[in-house]
């Protein structure tokens, strides 16, 4: 796979709930429509990638439930190579739910499950790759191993460290290019970002023992990029209408690795990442390529989804 992206990471279904806004706490709100989407940050990502034009495979891991084949199907139908999925018969596959608001602001819960097992036993870099993509919603033991792995074949190891969570030292130093939102940086440089001028302050600072290139997302506001060297520069962004911000930044994180893989200069990956992001969030979620039921809130009980899950048959990603 030369010039290829491996991607190592979560595979979830993802069940979206649209609503007016988000509920405060023992709030309920009622919602507008749920979609269930293939999804989990190491799938979004692996298939931002390949759909950029890298040849891209996976390392991730079903459960043996009836959404095991659809998220495996759907990295098929993207071009990802899906020969490194492991399947986990006695476990359930990866959940989340999210809920968007109007304004396209959204907040979500996790489920692992199957992706806790993921093992990097055996794991050996496809000849060719030179970018391994990884997040943190598999075991960061998995993690380190394989970033050992890409660095013993000089392939440039990226980390979107989110969920933030502590990093053992010894796992950071093995990662070339950090990438976290507005949010975990703020956890890992341990000071507030309100914005670029904070963010600028906070990457210049080698926070969380990590002293590598980073970028910090910041949404509308572009983003902050810190270099080898350690120079720090804005990229601002121009401003799209926002359906949904859900799955932005997996899709920047996937088609910015595509670009690195190439590879491009580290701007015009930026640009080009920047660029798809903004497309991405404009695009209605039944358009992404990634969606398998809709329906309106009032006939959820009746949407295509529940009654297959129900009898065991596959719903199929559209």
């Amino acid at each position: 796979m030369s010039g290829g992206v491996v991607v190592v990471g979560s595979l979830h279904l993802d069940v979206v709930v649209t609503a007016p806004r988000l509920p405060a706490p023992d709030e309920t709100v009622m919602g507008e429509a749920v979609t269930l989407v293939c999804g989990g940050k190491g799938g979004n990502q692996a298939v931002a990638a390949s759909r950029h034009g890298a040849p891209t495979a996976m390392l991730g891991r079903v459960g043996g439930d009836v959404f095991a084949a659809s998220l495996v199907d759907n990295l098929r139908a993207a071009g990802v190579d899906t020969s490194l999925i492991q399947r986990d018969e006695a476990a359930a596959s990866g959940l989340s739910v999210a809920v968007v608001g109007a304004d396209g602001e959204y907040g979500a819960v996790v489920v692992s499950a199957a992706n806790r097992g993921l093992s990097a036993d055996g794991f050996a870099l496809p000849e060719g790759a030179r970018v391994l993509v990884l997040q943190n919603e598999v075991p960061e033991a998995v993690n380190r191993s394989v970033a050992a792995e890409a660095r013993r074949r000089g392939a440039i190891v990226v980390l979107n460290a989110a969920p933030m969570r502590p990093t053992a030292p010894e796992t950071m130093r093995l990662v070339d290019l950090l990438i976290v939102n507005r949010i975990e940086a703020e956890a890992l440089f341990e000071t507030p970002i309100h914005g670029v001028k904070d963010a600028l302050a906070a990457a210049k600072w080698a926070g969380g023992g990590f002293d590598g290139e980073a970028i910090v997302t910041l949404g509308s506001d572009g983003l902050v990029h810190r270099d080898r060297s350690g120079a720090v520069r804005h990229h601002a962004v121009r401003p799209a209408p926002v359906v949904s911000a859900h799955g932005a930044g997996d899709v920047f994180v996937g088609v910015l690795c595509a670009g690195l893989a190439v590879p491009v200069a580290m701007d015009e990956a930026i640009a080009d990442a920047q660029a798809a992001a903004a497309r991405f969030v404009s695009t209605p979620l039944g358009e992404r390529g990634l969606s398998i039921a809709a329906g309106p809130a009032s006939v959820v009980s009746r949407a295509p989804s529940a009654p297959r899950a129900a009898t065991g048959a596959r719903p199929a990603c559209r």
